[in-house]
């Protein structure tokens, strides 16, 4: 009888158990605290695809392209990994750049509505809007870590940029545009009292600004504007799209300046001026650093790769046999150690995005009836077979069961990033 009801509880724990089974992914990589995992490999397989087509591949062509680029895939994500995670110890601060950029994509889309652009971009990219923000800061982290530890040591004589520019003059005529940041202290439905107390309010977030406060934090904390969630980031505007008391200003004063609260029907509004182009040929010393960018990258590759080399070399890094690192450091151990011998080892897709927050590499489930705990294996090894910002509304508006069952899979491939506009 007892062994009957022993039976029947731990049958009942099974399918318990068995009901909670989910999804998983194998981890390929351990990079220092950071994972990449197959369905990372199979998305950056799937962009590779996407982007050859745009340009015009197909067919055979197009398979031996993807193939091609594709060796270097866990390359590309190890490189990525090593340059974001240098780039946090050198405390490179990106926040702003990001804000920026995903404020002139969402210019360049023409929706204002924030919750519907967040529904574009993960219609149009296959992620959620944190993720692609994510993916935005770390391009542009690694690019702000190989500029200040590779491109500021590669040296490019004056006289090539100058020759550069004079070459290439057409490419350098802008229209007047000025690029703008908010923070908005509303007064809808408010008492004159109440009024007085947030223009003094926003008073006082000027001289804050103007001291060197952060412009952007102070808009995500005190803004009643929509763009408080872009750290108050407002698109490029042209002359005649703004109300002509703004215009009067920003388009007058220099980049850095931080305007007086202006009166606008629905509050107090405060703009900084993060960046002004006038009209006409930008001169040489607008775009230099541009151009010294561009003529140093025939030299910068195998700088960047020396870098990248020293960093593996001093990396805690460990590849699971099947995968190869194509960039690997010369006598450098990347065997994958697995004390626990769990063949192979895998983690949920809701685990990887935890990970990469929090530095966690498994989950486990306990043993029913005994106080240790047992490391899922779920995933089939490789190859086996089985079952900016929107507008305020404000300086924009017109002059008026068993666990071991289960099988792994990947997440479905994210699309290419659609491309900032060029400023």
């Amino acid at each position: 009888m007892r062994f009957r009801l022993c039976a029947g509880i731990f049958a009942l724990v099974s399918i318990g158990l068995a009901s909670e089974v989910r999804v998983v992914e194998e981890i390929v990589a351990k990079v220092n605290g950071d994972i990449i995992t197959r369905g990372d490999l199979e998305r950056n397989r799937q962009e590779i695809a996407a982007g050859l087509k745009q340009k015009g591949l197909g067919g055979p062509d197009l398979d031996k392209a993807v193939k091609e680029q594709a060796n270097d895939a866990l390359r590309d994500q190890i490189d990525t990994l090593l340059l974001v995670q240098h780039g946090k110890d050198l405390n490179i601060n990106v926040d702003a750049e990001v804000t920026k950029r995903v404020a002139q994509i969402q210019a360049d889309s023409k929706i204002a509505d924030i919750d519907k652009f967040h529904d574009w971009i993960r219609e149009q990219t296959g992620m959620s809007f944190e993720d692609f923000r994510q993916k935005n800061r770390d391009q542009l982290l690694t690019q702000r870590v190989i500029g200040q530890e590779v491109m500021s040591r590669i040296s490019v004589p004056h006289s090539d940029v100058e020759k550069y520019y004079e070459e290439h003059k057409k490419e350098y005529v802008r229209d007047e545009q000025v690029f703008l940041s908010e923070i908005l202290i509303s007064t809808e439905g408010k008492t004159a009292d109440q009024i007085a107390q947030a223009e003094k309010r926003a008073k006082d977030l000027v001289a804050r600004a103007r001291k060197g406060e952060k412009f952007g934090e102070m808009a995500k904390q005190f803004s009643d504007a929509e763009t408080k969630d872009n750290f108050g980031q407002l698109p490029a505007y042209k002359r005649g799209q703004l109300r002509k008391e703004i215009e009067d200003v920003v388009f007058k004063e220099k980049k850095g300046y931080v305007t007086e609260p202006i009166r606008m029907p629905n509050g107090f509004e405060i703009l900084k001026i993060e960046e002004r182009y006038e009209a006409g040929q930008a001169p040489l010393a607008d775009v230099e650093s541009e151009i010294m960018e561009r003529l140093s990258m025939p030299r910068m590759q195998p700088k960047v790769r020396e870098l990248l080399t020293k960093l593996r070399e001093d990396a805690f890094l460990e590849i699971r046999p099947g995968y190869v690192d194509s960039g690997a450091a010369p006598n450098k151990d990347t065997a994958w150690k697995d004390p626990a011998q769990l063949k192979p080892e895998t983690t949920t897709k809701e685990e990887v995005a935890s990970h990469k927050r929090k530095k966690r590499l498994l989950w486990v489930v306990p043993i029913p009836g005994t106080s240790t705990s047992k490391k899922v294996e779920t995933a089939r090894r490789p190859g086996e077979s089985g079952g900016a910002a929107s507008p305020s509304g404000s300086a924009n508006r017109p002059a008026d069961g068993d666990p071991a069952s289960a099988a792994a899979t990947t997440p479905p491939a994210a699309a290419g990033n659609p491309a900032p506009a060029k400023q």
